[in-house]
């Protein structure tokens, strides 16, 4: 870990305007690292100063709110970063989607409800995010102590909705579930396609739990007793679903990693009335 590659360092701003019970403004505004400018992929990737990857899944958001604006302030860093799975979307899907929520409660709202009324024309997004909520049992009691959280998200021709429960155990995050239902378009390998999406929420939900620091311009943390990543006795089922709207077929390998992290969000918010701002994550109140 020490000599590798990294993931940008990202922090979002964000803003929305409500009036009469619906989102009618959306500002979003993307601050860190490029992953392209230097590289021999800037001129191909950066237009006017814009890496497409800094803003994708942001920039392109389906969802019906009449006035979108997105800005980008790209800053230098001395820190090596490259591709990350599910690249720019890893952080755009995170503050999007996290956001949603937070419009969600404010308009008193459910998330998924809010989800269904903005994504209206949008019937392959639909179809996935109704399909995780019928297989999750949406709507349901669950045990005390113990949230849900959803979130949809299209990337790399794939989209894909994953249901979380979790609660806090000693200030911690605690996920028992996870329900994804996927839509990549036509499937060669049913087997292969649920394999990447439970190798994706761990990996998401391990994103949100280590972290990488510096000290006097080194890396401190050099394997994995030191960067932990979900162990087989933290990791949650993972239940996959498999939409077929006769789309194109799309990606699966990066698509199940970005909507994971805000419907944990989602479900810590219904466990202890927080949100969550800032990963990894710290401690957690219960």
């Amino acid at each position: 870990l020490k000599g590798g590659w990294f993931r940008p360092m990202w922090m979002n701003g964000m803003r929305a305007a409500l009036k009469g019970g619906e989102l009618v403004g959306w500002h979003h505004r993307i601050v860190g690292q490029s992953i392209a400018t230097g590289t021999a992929f800037e001129g191909a990737m950066v237009r006017n100063g814009v890496d497409s990857t800094s803003v994708e899944g942001a920039a392109d958001m389906p969802h019906g709110v009449p006035n979108l604006q997105v800005e980008l302030t790209t800053i230098s860093n001395a820190v090596p970063v490259q591709w990350w799975r599910s690249v720019g979307h890893s952080n755009t899907a995170v503050a999007k989607e996290c956001f949603l929520d937070e419009c969600a409660t404010a308009l008193g709202k459910d998330g998924y409800a809010l989800r269904r009324e903005l994504l209206d024309g949008h019937p392959r997004l639909l179809a996935v995010l109704d399909r995780a909520a019928a297989e999750s049992g949406w709507g349901t009691p669950l045990p005390p102590g113990v949230g849900r959280g959803i979130s949809v998200h299209e990337s790399f021709k794939g989209i894909s909705a994953p249901v979380v429960e979790a609660s806090v155990v000693d200030g911690r995050p605690r996920v028992h579930r996870v329900v994804s239902a996927i839509d990549c378009g036509l499937v060669v390998n049913p087997d292969q396609v649920k394999a990447q999406m439970q190798g994706a929420a761990i990996f998401a939900l391990s994103s949100g739990m280590a972290e990488i620091t510096l000290t006097r311009g080194r890396v401190d943390q050099s394997n994995f007793d030191d960067f932990p990543l979900m162990r087989m006795h933290e990791s949650p089922d993972v239940e996959v679903h498999l939409v077929d709207t006769g789309g194109e077929m799309g990606g699966i390998g990066e698509v199940g990693v970005p909507g994971v992290l805000p419907a944990l969000c989602a479900a810590l918010f219904e466990v202890t009335g927080e949100r969550v701002r800032r990963f990894p994550f710290g401690d957690v109140a219960g």
